[in-house]
């Protein structure tokens, strides 16, 4: 497991029966984990004075419940910030285990020897755009909402790279590759973080299990003829990593020389010493 054990603004304090408790910066929040199947005592005290609270709906979706947050918080990720926001569905605008992913390919950034240039899709907020941005990389970063590229651009801002080379498209990311490769631009390295499902602008429907064989396929035809690295994330619990890296090995490795390790993301939790899982990623680094 890949843990991002590196935070000092973000900590999962306790997780039990369906639920974490955490630290955003100062403040702290109980959020729904459907990982989260075991049911430990809940002793610490915040389970029962956190900040606030997301409660689900049994007619379905959710709230946020005993509400003591600001709108909008900073925290910092090395020389990195990003802004919280409590949002619909639990959300709060980051992925605190990422952190490990962007240590890996910042990492093979910098060592790099040469100027790359990463395409990060449904890139949400953009920390992995931050990341590869400021370890030296030109990055075009794709999402299909318009309020998520706006983060994404603050979040830059924050981190000082308001001049960084980053270009911004608010697009569907199957038809914005289409374009790319009638366009023939190519990438050193793509980042994607596909949804479990969602629907396109004109009613396409997106489920990543029938979908993203077909989708990595579509992706390899924009990488350089020297690529450095693809990495594929996955949230949805019917797709484990194996299966992911038979995809990515089977459309990306077949004629490139290159390895992939593919394992699960984790994040410590300080009550017990144990690691939560939070999802599973595939790491592509080609030779």
């Amino acid at each position: 497991m890949w843990i991002a054990d590196k935070w000092k603004d973000y900590t999962v304090i306790d997780a039990s029966s369906g639920e974490k408790l955490e630290y955003w910066g100062k403040y702290s929040l109980i959020r729904p984990d459907p990982q989260v199947i075991w049911k430990t005592e809940k002793r610490h005290p915040l389970w029962r004075g956190a900040d606030a609270s997301y409660k689900r709906s049994k007619s379905g979706g959710g709230s946020w419940s005993d509400n003591r947050l600001p709108d909008i918080w900073v925290i910092s990720y090395g020389e990195m910030k990003f802004q919280i926001k409590p949002m619909g569905f639990k959300h709060t605008g980051l992925f605190p285990e990422q952190a490990a992913n962007w240590d890996w390919f910042s990492e093979l950034i910098k060592n790099a020897g040469r100027p790359i240039s990463v395409l990060n899709l449904f890139a949400y907020t953009g920390g992995a755009t931050v990341a590869a941005a400021k370890a030296g990389a030109s990055v075009c970063h794709v999402d299909a909402s318009r309020g998520m590229v706006a983060a994404a651009k603050e979040n830059a801002r924050l981190s000082g790279l308001e001049d960084a080379p980053i270009r911004y498209i608010v697009d569907d990311c199957k038809k914005f590759i289409d374009r790319e490769i009638r366009r023939g631009r190519k990438y050193d390295a793509i980042i994607m973080d596909p949804p479990s499902y969602g629907r396109g602008p004109t009613g396409e429907v997106w489920k990543i299990e029938e979908c993203i064989d077909d989708f990595v396929a579509l992706t390899e035809k924009v990488l350089s003829e020297k690529p450095l690295f693809f990495l594929l994330n996955s949230y949805t619990t019917g797709l484990n990593a194996s299966t992911m890296k038979y995809i990515t090995d089977t459309r990306l490795l077949r004629g490139r020389r290159g390895t992939s390790v593919a394992d699960e993301l984790g994040l410590p939790v300080r009550e017990t010493g144990l690691a939560l899982p939070c999802g599973s990623s595939v790491r592509v680094e080609f030779k």
